[in-house]
């Protein structure tokens, strides 16, 4: 019998190497034995109607993602995009976790030494974005919604010291006034109404672009519809609306930190400030793509 190498039978199949050694691992591949580090497959094998279920969606990135979760497969773009988002998103709104320590929660759900003292909220909200994340690719070709939206929020803020304030509510729009960098935001007494014209709004674009969903983000961001949270979901619903959309995602990280606040605060006058920034991020995360050998558009 003639065997053929992982490299092989990726290309014949149209599957990454990645996922075919995990199918030769647990045994979807029949008759794949190891020799050192290397599987050998049977030359005339082909993959069971199991295996070769239909794609969750015509978005490349978006299969990888789905399939890695579904897997629970480490070391790949679904495992990089937990860690990397997770950290900088929340590393943005003040958390002082490092990135090593967020990769230690998402890879064994503890929390490493630290001769420093660690805020439990950090913590709590660094496993709840995990799961945020879990949602917005399982949801990502779903229609964007108000309830979907207070999910996020809810997943987020989850078992935080906020979660016990009455006043917060948690999954729920804002009940007092804030603002953010020194601006004023939407009364909370029109919060809703605002999230229906935008939501309305954004829906009556045929075929969306990626200003389009740049703009999107920067109008919730001026309604700043919850008591607190509203960055790390906003930047959630961008990642998920990339995918819905077919463009490349994008991850905000300290690098382009300050370069994302002015991008925000001149939008309504120069868009290529907050453009260009997030363009620089995807450029960034398609370097992550192509090491992970995954075709970016």
């Amino acid at each position: 019998m003639n065997y053929i190498s992982v490299s092989e039978f990726s290309k014949k199949w149209n599957v990454p190497e990645r996922t075919v050694r995990n199918y030769c691992a647990t045994g979807k591949i029949k008759g794949a034995f190891l020799t050192g580090k290397t599987w050998n497959i049977p030359e005339d094998t082909t993959l069971t109607n199991k295996v070769k279920e239909k794609k969750f969606s015509d978005n490349t990135l978006l299969n990888h993602l789905k399939e890695q979760k579904e897997m629970k497969l480490k070391g790949g773009i679904y495992h990089r995009t937990q860690i990397d988002l997770t950290y900088n998103s929340n590393r943005i709104e003040g958390s002082k976790l490092t990135h090593d320590q967020t990769r230690y929660i998402f890879e064994t759900n503890t929390i490493g030494v630290s001769k420093e003292s660690i805020n439990v909220d950090d913590i709590i909200e660094t496993t709840n974005h995990f799961r945020c994340i879990d949602l917005i690719i399982d949801k990502a070709k779903s229609k964007l919604t108000e309830s979907f939206i207070k999910e996020l929020h809810f997943i987020l803020k989850l078992g935080t010291s906020d979660s016990q304030k009455k006043w917060f509510n948690v999954g729920q729009y804002k009940k007092l006034p804030n603002e953010v960098g020194g601006n004023e935001t939407c009364p909370p007494s029109v919060v809703a109404t605002k999230m229906k014209e935008l939501l309305s709004s954004y829906h009556n674009i045929e075929k969306k672009t990626f200003e389009d969903i740049i703009d999107f983000h920067y109008q919730f961001e001026i309604i700043h519809p919850f008591q607190d949270g509203n960055g790390r979901v906003g930047r959630l619903i961008m990642f998920k609306e990339c995918l819905a959309n077919n463009f490349i995602p994008f991850i905000i990280d300290e690098d382009l930190k300050l370069f994302y606040y002015r991008g925000l605060q001149e939008w309504p006058l120069i868009k290529e400030y907050l453009l260009d920034t997030c363009l620089t991020a995807q450029d960034n995360y398609k370097i992550i793509l192509k090491y992970f050998e995954i075709k970016s558009s």
